[in-house]
């Protein structure tokens, strides 16, 4: 995903309140990310774009968890409501 599409995904939902993720401006440009990892929250929506399977991403991504990537979705589906 480009530069541009990624400034448009996180301003479509604030993710501030989001318990499984985070942001900081000195950790990969500033892009929010699962908690406690430099995984980008874009990355797992990407990847599912891309036709992976949340078992695939999670085994891809090792440092994020099955409870986060729940949580994501659960903040995501709040968002849009």
């Amino acid at each position: 995903m480009s530069a541009r599409a990624m400034r448009y995904f996180d301003r479509m939902i604030d993710w501030s309140s989001c318990s499984a993720v985070d942001r900081n401006p000195e950790k990969v440009s500033g892009a929010w990310l699962f908690t406690g990892t430099r995984v980008p929250v874009i990355a797992l929506f990407e990847n599912l774009e891309g036709g992976a399977s949340v078992d695939e991403f999670l085994e891809w991504f090792p440092g994020v968890t099955r409870a986060q990537v729940e949580a994501v979705f659960e903040y995501t589906i709040q968002a849009r409501s």
